[in-house]
């Protein structure tokens, strides 16, 4: 494989691994909303349970409404606690392959500036050996 070849080669590959981090930065981005979403559901459903009031100073129907209402919104809040757990452990498992993404994007875009300098060195030197040779054939020519 020629030289220009393996750094055409990595940089399509590191295109694609951009391609790749980017995708999982935007799923990455979602699920943060979706954790903000459920936070806020989560306090919407605490303020709709204290502010339901005292069930203990209604009428014993409306009391027994009350406390049934206010069970019933605990008990979403509660589902919604371990919903939210839940998605945190899945944005935790997403950030590290988020993570690691990263880390590979990031090296191959190294190997690949490593690679272009190698190949502008070695084009460099190419073009000084050419530039030698000339002033070498010049200084033979003139001497004759």
């Amino acid at each position: 494989m020629t030289d220009r070849l393996l750094i055409q080669n990595l940089t399509s590959l590191v295109a694609l691994r951009n391609t790749q981090l980017e995708k999982l930065q935007a799923a990455q981005a979602e699920k943060q909303a979706t954790a903000e979403r459920y936070k806020k559901n989560l306090d919407r459903l605490h303020s709709l349970a204290v502010n339901s009031g005292a069930s203990g100073s209604l009428p014993i129907a409306l009391a027994a409404n009350c406390g049934n209402y206010k069970q019933a919104v605990l008990a979403m809040a509660d589902s919604h606690r371990l919903d939210l757990t839940m998605h945190e452990a899945d944005m935790a498992v997403s950030q590290k392959a988020l993570n690691q993404a990263y880390v590979k994007c990031e090296v191959l875009g190294q190997v690949l500036e490593k690679n272009k300098q190698a190949l502008a060195h070695k084009g460099a030197v190419q073009e000084r050996k050419v530039h030698d040779d000339l002033a070498t054939q010049v200084w033979l020519r003139s001497q004759n």
